[in-house]
């Protein structure tokens, strides 16, 4: 099974990833653990990824898709994967594309976790995190026994600076802007399926494995 895995953030896309690579074991991969990798084990393309993140500048897509590359070809990948985070724009969709049909690979699915953007923006904006212990809370769908503390170990909640409604809105409008050529894409490829998220997560797996046939 060969995969890949999108969704607007807070849509539960990590979660139903993690259950994907249990369910159907496969490596998940994704573009943070790829770059982590290749910066770990020093490899040519990981030693020049790591020179613009030192930097502060966006890695190349060059040298993304050059690390997706040496990624999809590792023993694990032959008899499936789930990427996740790649790609992001077409060029990248275009170049995977590319790498896939010249070492016969096929993609049998693309999935999109949709959940609306306003009930995200309720999720995002209702998070609360625990200074002492991380616990996460929310208070509409995980309150918190007390107001404002947090049950594990009694110290006061905060809501993270990335967690207002201007910047949950605008991460949104960029995710939306970046990702609906990518949708169209794979749309056109007769590959793209779309999964809703606005259910409990298990119910949503449920319905992902539904989707996928199995």
């Amino acid at each position: 099974m060969k995969l890949l895995i999108m969704g607007r953030p807070g849509a539960g896309k990590g979660t139903q990833a993690v259950n994907i690579k249990e369910y159907y074991n496969i490596p998940h991969i994704s573009t943070g653990d790829m770059f982590r990798a290749a910066i770990k084990n020093q490899t040519r393309l990981g030693v020049l990824a790591k020179s613009y993140m030192d930097q502060g500048q966006l890695v190349p897509d060059e040298v993304t898709i050059g690390i997706v590359k040496e990624r999809l070809l590792e023993d694990d990948c032959k008899k499936g994967f789930l990427l996740d985070g790649f790609p992001r724009t077409i060029a990248q969709a275009e170049a995977l594309d590319e790498f896939l049909n010249e070492n016969q690979i096929k993609l049998d699915c693309v999935l999109d976790v949709n959940v609306p953007a306003e009930i995200l923006v309720r999720r995002m904006v209702g998070r609360r995190v625990c200074k002492g212990c991380g616990a996460t809370f929310h208070v509409e769908f995980n309150a918190p026994k007390v107001e404002g503390v947090c049950d594990n170990c009694g110290t006061t909640l905060i809501q993270r600076a990335d967690d207002t409604e201007a910047t949950a809105v605008n991460r949104l409008s960029v995710y939306d802007n970046q990702t609906a050529p990518l949708l169209e894409f794979y749309s056109k490829q007769n590959i793209l399926k779309t999964v809703n998220g606005d259910q409990p997560l298990d119910k949503v797996f449920e319905d992902i494995k539904v989707t996928l046939g199995a």
